[in-house]
């Protein structure tokens, strides 16, 4: 069925439906959290003040980040749910999906792979043959369990004071802002640099990679960012089965369009927490 957009070579279905939508959904709630949050943290800033007259004052945007953050768990637990499902539909057991070829635990195969991208950018050895997950692909994925716990228990305990103090010490108030506030910060500097340059920024995906959009991935972009995992479904003869026509060129805009203006968000955001911390910092 032809695309619209004169190529109707299919392509490798990476991920699913379900996935992309929670992917477009995190970045969209996370955006919310981290503008909100840092007009709190820098309000002592012109942009900060700019930025909240934006979203209807201090007080508005409190409400946006406290139902930011709902979404965000929202996602969480949905995610964890379509983990209990993949296990029971093509895993059987929680061992086959955590110690299995394709896990997201951190092995020792990671290990080796991240000596031998060290050795590959010196030139002093091949490009390992990554598989289905990469070593910081894994690091960004578990980098969301971290503030779930974290950022997220922290949120939670400074949204409901009076519940929490009814078993934790009152200074645990202070200490939780504390740590809500500089880990956030912390994980937004490592969203829009280490993630951005990891995901479109690197030279063999410049200026932008929609693989997490689209859920697809030319056959030959595959073979060549992941020969491992490319090897494997040749081997298993499961290729095929996961072939699919590329979307019309129009959804490729769109997708263009939103994944454009994330980008140019996440940026604005360090440049402006780099003029908080350099110029205005209190």
């Amino acid at each position: 069925m032809p695309n619209g957009n004169g190529n109707n070579e299919r392509q490798f279905i990476r991920f699913t439906r379900l996935q992309r939508i929670l992917h477009i959904c995190m970045i969209v709630s996370f955006m919310s959290l981290a503008l909100t949050g840092l007009t709190l943290k820098f309000s002592y800033t012109k942009w900060a003040v700019v930025l909240s007259h934006i979203l209807g004052g201090f007080e508005s945007a409190g409400y946006i980040h406290r139902s930011a953050a709902v979404i965000m768990f929202g996602l969480f637990v949905t995610h964890l749910i379509d983990l209990y499902k993949l296990k029971k539909r093509e895993y059987g057991s929680w061992r086959g999906l955590l110690l299995g070829p394709n896990t997201m635990i951190p092995t020792r195969k990671d290990f080796r792979e991240f000596i031998g991208t060290l050795k590959w950018f010196v030139g002093a050895g091949k490009r390992p043959a990554y598989g289905r997950w990469t070593y910081w692909e894994k690091f960004d994925y578990f980098a969301v369990f971290w503030g779930i716990a974290v950022i997220g228990s922290t949120g939670l305990t400074l949204w409901f004071p009076v519940f929490f103090t009814r078993f934790l010490p009152g200074w645990f108030i202070n200490v939780a802002t504390i740590i809500h506030s500089d880990e956030a910060l912390l994980a937004t500097g490592f969203i829009f640099t280490v993630h951005f340059f990891n995901t479109h920024l690197r030279p063999e995906k410049f200026p932008m990679d929609i693989v997490v959009f689209t859920g697809r991935v030319p056959v030959e972009e595959l073979k060549r960012d992941k020969p491992g995992e490319y090897e494997a479904l040749v081997a298993s003869r499961t290729l095929e089965q996961n072939l699919d026509v590329p979307y019309p060129a129009i959804v490729i805009r769109a997708i263009r369009a939103f994944a454009w203006t994330a980008l140019a968000v996440g940026f604005s955001i360090v440049l402006w927490i780099i003029y908080a911390m350099l110029f205005a910092y209190r």
